[in-house]
């Protein structure tokens, strides 16, 4: 009898976790999810900021080529989290209507799809990375230490991909504290070598830009290590034994139907810096310096909201499969309200604190003169970026990737670099910042007539309001 009570424990003991979604109070709920999330997104903001405060220390050419960079960054950056969305997502709703073993097959398909994934990036680090830089800049010090960046980034994306493959199958069940610890250890190994690699101290040699390329990539592979290792030995929702695997298209086309959407949208994001670089680009390259020195900053204000959103989308996700739509609707209010105070307060300080920012890249005289009106410009954005943030992550927890999308589109290509290049013909600079206010102000009506829809279809037909 105590034998079999034991056993009835150990087989009721994997599910509690994720259970949680639908039973935690909502408020509890959100705040244990999403702050590991917040307190990782954070440490990752932060290396990023350090990442570039060492290259700034080379030269502002290289700052420059960095930021040049950064597009194709970003677009890893996407297709890696985009992905990420679609499987975390279909997992959480496969826990949520009881289907553990549903969730298993998604979590090994979604391996099979990143993999693919990372084999046509790492192509592209090869073959491509000279032709990306040469379509930016032609200055000789920009163009190689960019390419340079770029390669080993590229050619090395498995450790990052997999790292956030692993750390969304961690969240799908709720153990967010995990993701916590990966994400912030490779963040901290990231800030510990950038200046050992970069300017060759312990004994290791000086490799410059190439340093800080190689710092980013060891702390991916920690994080992936670390991530593997809780989904493997903590994990016990999902099975990851690939004996007998086969790709399954049905899976394959639940997390593509979510995950595309998402990727398409980040992707935007990367085409939108990079039409931008070429605009500043045709002012003065300090200008391009500027943008990506905006970008890292204003990454500490935005990763939280991000992080944020990764806690929130399971408990929505979850919600869905279960029919429970109170708790699905508490959950978006309280996630709006936690975002747009967040990006309250990065405006504050943007605002108060420009050129002190700006002077930790070693800014010198004509980049505080871009830099300071740039900032003050650009963080205005933030008034309506929190909500929009976490209204697109509703859409794509939700199943409506597509209305995530078409606000992005819609933003970035409709609005932003079209008013960023009408606004370049002045001839003036400062003018170019204030197409990102005016793009936001279109992103929240293109919300709000989303999340209508969104409502009059799935909040709206749900009979059976969630349990307290």
């Amino acid at each position: 009898m105590r034998r079999t009570l034991e056993q009835q424990r150990s087989n009721q003991s994997p599910s509690s976790n994720s259970e949680k979604l639908g039973t935690m109070p909502v408020g509890k709920l959100l705040f244990n999810m999403a702050l590991p999330m917040i307190i990782a997104m954070i440490i990752q903001a932060l290396y990023n900021v350090v990442d570039s405060i060492y290259v700034a220390k080379i030269s502002e050419n290289a700052l420059t080529a960095v930021s040049l960079a950064y597009p194709m960054q970003t677009l890893m950056i996407a297709f890696s989290t985009g992905l990420g969305v679609g499987i975390n997502s279909v997992v959480s709703r496969s826990l949520g209507e009881g289907d553990r073993k549903k969730a298993g097959y998604v979590a090994l398909n979604g391996i099979f799809l990143i993999t693919l994934v990372v084999i046509v990036f790492t192509l592209v680090g090869i073959f491509g990375s000279r032709a990306f830089m040469a379509s930016q800049t032609n200055i000789p010090e920009i163009f190689e230490g960019g390419t340079t960046y770029v390669s080993i980034c590229l050619i090395l994306c498995c450790f990052q991909f997999f790292e956030i493959t692993f750390e969304r199958l961690l969240q799908a069940t709720g153990r967010t504290l995990d993701t916590m610890i990966s994400q912030g250890v490779g963040a901290v190994i990231n800030i510990i070598f950038d200046p050992i690699l970069i300017f060759g101290y312990l004994g290791f040699p000086k490799m410059g830009i190439a340093g800080a390329a190689a710092a980013t990539v060891f702390g991916q592979f920690i994080a992936c290590v670390l991530a593997l290792i809780f989904n493997l030995r903590r994990n016990k929702e999902l099975t990851f034994s690939f004996r007998g695997f086969r790709p399954r298209w049905s899976i394959l086309k639940l997390i593509l139907a979510i995950g595309v959407p998402s990727v398409i949208m980040q992707a935007i994001g990367s085409a939108m810096i990079f039409g931008m670089n070429r605009i500043l680009m045709s002012f003065v390259s300090t200008a391009a310096a500027v943008f990506g020195v905006y970008f890292k900053l204003q990454s500490i204000v935005f990763m939280p909201v991000f992080g944020l959103n990764n806690g929130m989308v399971p408990i929505i996700a979850y919600n869905y499969g279960a029919r429970h739509r109170d708790r699905m609707v508490r959950t978006m209010k309280l996630a709006v309200l936690t975002a747009v105070v967040m990006m309250l307060i990065g405006l504050a300080v943007m605002q108060l604190f420009p050129s002190q920012m700006l002077l930790l890249f070693e800014a010198e005289e004509n980049m505080l003169f871009i830099g300071v009106p740039a900032l003050k410009t650009l963080s205005l954005s933030f008034i309506f970026a929190g909500f929009c943030i976490v209204i697109s992550s509703v859409f794509q927890a939700l199943g409506f990737g597509i209305y995530s999308l078409l606000v992005s589109f819609i933003r970035q290509i409709i609005v932003l670099l079209p008013a960023a290049y009408l606004l370049s013909l002045s001839g003036n600079v400062n003018l170019v910042w204030w197409a990102f206010p005016i793009a936001e102000i279109a992103t929240v009506l293109c919300c709000l007539l989303f999340l209508q829809r969104v409502n009059r279809k799935v909040l709206k037909p749900m009979e059976k309001p969630a349990m307290a």
